[in-house]
Formats: structure tokens, C-alpha cells, sequence
């Protein structure tokens, strides 16, 4: 005997949530040079004085302090920018596979 096919229904989602608005942050960019950084950004809050650079295969590492984040240079080119502060929160998390 076959069953009796179900009447159509509404199915009423909750709203989606929304990642708060934030503007884009413009940062130095890995390879730029020091002076390039200076002329952008300006003066940077704080800098400290060079680590390493013992040998070739151990450079210079400068760091450079500004509001909000830190650059740092292998002699005079960006190699990193670290912002300070919680990362802004994660969207559409459920949709995130487990790791294998």
C-alpha cells in the first residue's frame, strides 16, 4: 500500500547573519621598502633596533611599530605585517568541514 504524499509546506528560515561591516585596512605590502613605508604611513610609533643578521643566511630583521600593527623588514624590504588585536569573527562556520 503506498503512503499518501505530504501537502506542501512553508518552511520558515531564520535570518542570516552578517559579518559587522568594517572598512578595508590598507597595510604595507611584503617587498616594499622602508622608505616606501615611511612616504605611505608615516613615522612609525617605535622602532627597534635590527636582530640577527650574524650571515647571509641569517639578515638583518628590523621591526617597525604603528598603531595597530607592526611591518617587518629583512634589511630594508617588508617581509611580514602582524595586526594586533582579535581576529574579526568567523562567518558561515557551519559550513566549515572537519579536519581530516
Amino acid at each position: 500500500m503506498a503512503a499518501p504524499l505530504a501537502g506542501a509546506g512553508q518552511l520558515d528560515l531564520p535570518a542570516a547573519e552578517t559579518a559587522p561591516e568594517s572598512k578595508p585596512i590598507v597595510l604595507p605590502q611584503r617587498g616594499q621598502a622602508q622608505a616606501s613605508v615611511l612616504r605611505e604611513f608615516g613615522e612609525p610609533r617605535a622602532r627597534h633596533a635590527p636582530a640577527g643578521g650574524g650571515s647571509a643566511q641569517h639578515p638583518p630583521i628590523t621591526r617597525w611599530d604603528y598603531d595597530g600593527y607592526s611591518v617587518f623588514f629583512e634589511r630594508t624590504t617588508v617581509i611580514d605585517v602582524v595586526t594586533k588585536g582579535d581576529p574579526p569573527p568567523l562567518s558561515h562556520v557551519d559550513e566549515l568541514a572537519p579536519a581530516q
